[in-house]
């Protein structure tokens, strides 16, 4: 495949996005999207058959409500048995059937792209997930600049590219799986300078193997690996944030570009830009705000562990009594896929008796707009990323239950390095999620939490500002990057 711009140069310049296919990695490519649709690109922003029938089917508001000659949605096959459902597809099954499936179709999208003879420009630039690394080579193809687009921080990624030194090391894989529960992953890893006291156990979870075969961590570290041969590297992130890690991976990755929070850099974009438009899979709860409105200021615990994240029967009672024992206002978003083995999820009719009056369970939200209402006080979170990214852009702090992947490492940081968050153990109890809940809300400690929170909230501010690190950050990226070989007339 070739690129031809003669005869278009004067058509704007087209970036083709595109996410790894799960909520948690299309909500921050969509946002980085319409920050470059502002800037004057074209925008082909591609999702997976089964997530775009999602979209549809979620109503999403603003969401392909209106045509964009400029911003257009396409979609590929994920590679996946097709299934008329509206669950999160298995993760490990998805991430390695994107890496050995989704090239030929990519490929076949941007061949389909570039002939089109309507006034579409041809692609000048494309932009994957970090673990979408097969469009690095279509982009070498068509020889247009490629970026990865990292949706986890720069300590996930810095774990990350140390796992081979891991293995070297003999520290693993696991050399018996009774490693998991002896103790074994408090082993302190103290090869990486900018990253002190570290511990095994707030490496990605992919490491919790005795098979040094196991196809998610060698999946993990050849993303990891191909990734660093893009053009560039983006960081949802600010400098302040990760400043020391960032330091180091400067030295040792392409150019790192680091543009965050992505929420508060798109709030400031003009009404008549796409900054509402949003990409759900599930139906939002449009109800819940006027709700929260009824709520006193910092009253509410906002419970929401994000969605890929699943719960035993059990950990959903405990984190039920939890609430309601806590005698505090709560709004807790349980997805209809979040609960092993049970499509209902049914709550006793004790607990909603107990709690109606104090609090609301939906299926989803618009949580950015739930962390930026008054009434949110705490935010009882699994640590994703995008979590924690708009937590600390909302000056609101967290309980955190970390789940799996890079949630580990972001809990870590949020609780000890960031000082804006407090951590439940795993083996969640009720006397526990009431205990921690009293403390964030009424607390010495939660005070503190609280006062941090505020602070960082001012740091993510400035970092977004006219002249902030991560404002001058992505037009450094436009200009020394995505344009670098495209000229206008």
């Amino acid at each position: 495949m070739e690129c031809h711009n003669e005869g278009k140069k004067s058509q704007k310049a087209h970036a083709v996005c595109i996410p790894f296919p799960s909520q948690g990695h299309i909500n921050p490519m969509l946002k980085l999207s319409i920050l470059l649709h502002s800037k004057g690109f074209h925008i082909t922003f591609v999702n997976s058959e089964y997530n775009h029938k999602r979209l549809l089917k979620s109503k999403t508001p603003f969401f392909l409500d209106n045509n964009f000659q400029d911003f257009i949605f396409e979609t590929i096959p994920d590679g996946l048995p097709l299934i008329d459902a509206d669950v999160t597809q298995h993760i490990p099954s998805l991430c390695l059937s994107t890496k050995e499936n989704c090239l030929a179709p990519f490929r076949e999208l941007l061949i389909k792209i570039n002939n089109n003879s309507s006034n579409v420009p041809p692609v000048t630039c494309i932009i994957f997930d970090g673990i979408m690394t097969f469009a690095l080579l279509a982009a070498q193809e068509i020889g247009v600049p490629s970026v990865s687009f990292r949706t986890t921080n720069a300590c996930s990624f810095m774990c990350n590219k140390h796992l081979p030194l891991l293995i070297e090391n003999g520290i693993l894989p696991l050399k018996d799986e009774s490693d998991i529960t002896n103790g074994y992953l408090d082993t302190v890893i103290d090869f990486m300078p900018s990253m002190k006291n570290l511990r095994l156990r707030e490496f990605p979870s992919q490491i919790r193997t005795t098979n040094i075969n196991d196809k998610m961590l060698n999946f993990i570290m050849g993303e990891t690996e191909r990734a660093s041969k893009a053009s560039a590297i983006i960081f949802h992130t600010f400098d302040a944030l990760e400043f020391n890690v960032l330091s180091d991976l400067s030295l040792i990755c392409p150019p790192l570009y680091t543009i965050g929070p992505l929420q508060l850099l798109t709030n400031q974009l003009q009404e008549k830009s796409l900054k509402f438009l949003r990409a759900n899979l599930w139906k939002e709860d449009e109800n819940c705000v006027k709700w929260l409105n009824s709520k006193e200021e910092k009253s509410v615990v906002y419970v929401n562990f994000g969605s890929i994240t699943v719960l035993t029967k059990n950990q959903l009672m405990e984190f039920a009594w939890g609430l309601a024992n806590s005698k505090k206002n709560f709004f807790w978003v349980i997805r209809s896929d979040a609960v092993i083995g049970d499509d209902s999820i049914i709550l006793p009719s004790e607990f909603i008796e107990e709690t109606k009056e104090r609090g609301l369970i939906s299926r989803w939200c618009c949580q950015e707009q739930v962390l930026q209402h008054s009434s949110i006080d705490a935010f009882f979170t699994h640590c994703g990323w995008n979590s924690v990214m708009e937590s600390i852009g909302s000056g609101v702090p967290m309980i955190c239950w970390p789940f799996f992947a890079d949630q580990h490492i972001n809990c870590r940081y949020a609780c000890d390095e960031w000082g804006v968050g407090m951590e439940i153990d795993k083996n969640v109890k009720r006397d526990e999620v009431e205990k921690i809940i009293r403390e964030m809300m009424d607390g010495d400690k939660g005070k503190e939490v609280k006062k941090k929170a505020s602070e960082w909230k001012i740091l993510a501010e400035e970092a977004t500002g006219i002249e902030g690190s991560s404002s001058l950050s992505l037009d450094k990226l436009v200009k020394d990057v995505l344009l670098s070989n495209y000229s206008v007339n």
